[in-house]
């Protein structure tokens, strides 16, 4: 068959839908094969994990993603940053452009067609070299910055990441083939529809990428006092103009950010390390049990000691 009738044979009317389908089938059967019970595994790819998740919640789920790459292939869910909710299905992608805390919500999953989804953690670094290689003449515009951006799956994008994923079916393609299809995966990306917002985030000079060393600070520093000017001051910018940016990329302020990161941090040391709640709120920067109990309660519904109770429960109910 020649080129040029090969290609008219997968754009006719239909055809590249049927196509799109059949590839997202594929990607279900793929994540199937490495999860076979109900959670999120990280994979010998780094920044790389799968989910699947067989009933839907009544309650949302708080947890903190790093900047991520999300494609569902199957199922749907909500995902709620501050007072936005956005809301992704089968062959849907959201990009989260910074490190953020946030709530979620499974809306579409069930034991005969679970919720399966590949999360993929996206290297700053190297974005900032492709936008180089892909935006000589500088950036494209940006009508405006969020907290997340959705747009749907091409054919190529999906493709990408189905293959990403096989790597870790065959021996070796993880080492030797999974890092040219994540660069594959990135340009994609930043061709598609919301590529201009990924470039935002590996421009050295953009707001988004100013408040993405700010947040990396803070990751870091997170039990240490902080002001507000010395963290705009980090970053070449006025104090009011700083706040105004950090909301409009996190949804929160910097305080609340900060909170947010102790909190979790706090949780995960209850958690993983059976530490009582005295010792984690210490760690993490908190001076009062009382308000600690109080912040944590608010924050995730239930004070540290019934929360980490719950948690464990389902974590046995699980394995």
């Amino acid at each position: 068959m020649r080129l040029q009738d090969e290609y008219a044979v997968t754009t006719e009317p239909g055809n590249a839908e049927r196509l799109l389908e059949a590839e997202t089938a594929r990607l279900v059967q793929l994540i199937s094969a490495l999860v076979p019970h109900d959670g999120t595994f990280s994979q010998r790819i780094p920044g790389l994990y799968v989910s699947r998740y067989s009933r839907t919640d009544r309650d949302t789920i708080k947890t903190f993603y790093s900047t991520s790459f999300i494609i569902v292939a199957q199922g749907s869910k909500d995902v709620m940053i501050g007072q936005e909710v956005y809301h992704f299905d089968k062959s849907q992608m959201i990009l989260l452009p910074v490190a953020l805390p946030l709530a979620m919500q499974l809306m579409e999953a069930s034991s005969s067609e679970p919720y399966l989804a590949v999360r993929l953690e996206l290297d700053p670094q190297r974005i900032s070299e492709w936008v180089l290689k892909l935006y000589p003449q500088g950036l494209p515009p940006v009508r405006q910055m969020s907290k997340g951006y959705i747009a749907d799956v091409n054919l190529s994008i999906i493709n990408a990441v189905a293959r990403l994923v096989e790597c870790l079916h065959n021996d070796g393609d993880a080492e030797l083939l999974a890092p040219l299809v994540l660069d594959e995966i990135l340009i994609r990306i930043l061709r598609s529809p919301i590529g201009a917002q990924v470039v935002e985030m590996g421009f050295a000079e953009s707001d988004m990428q100013r408040v993405s060393k700010v947040i990396t600070w803070l990751q870091g520093n997170f039990s240490r006092q902080m002001k507000v000017a010395e963290l705009a001051e980090l970053v070449h910018m006025s104090p009011s103009s700083f706040h105004v940016h950090f909301k409009s990329v996190t949804s929160m302020s910097p305080l609340q950010y900060q909170k947010a990161l102790r909190l979790h941090e706090a949780r995960r040391l209850m958690l993983a390390s059976a530490m009582d709640a005295t010792t984690a709120c210490r760690l993490v920067g908190y001076v009062s049990d009382s308000q600690f109990s109080r912040d944590y309660s608010r924050f995730f519904g239930n004070p540290p000691s019934r929360d980490i109770a719950r948690l464990r429960q389902q974590t046995h109910r699980t394995d």
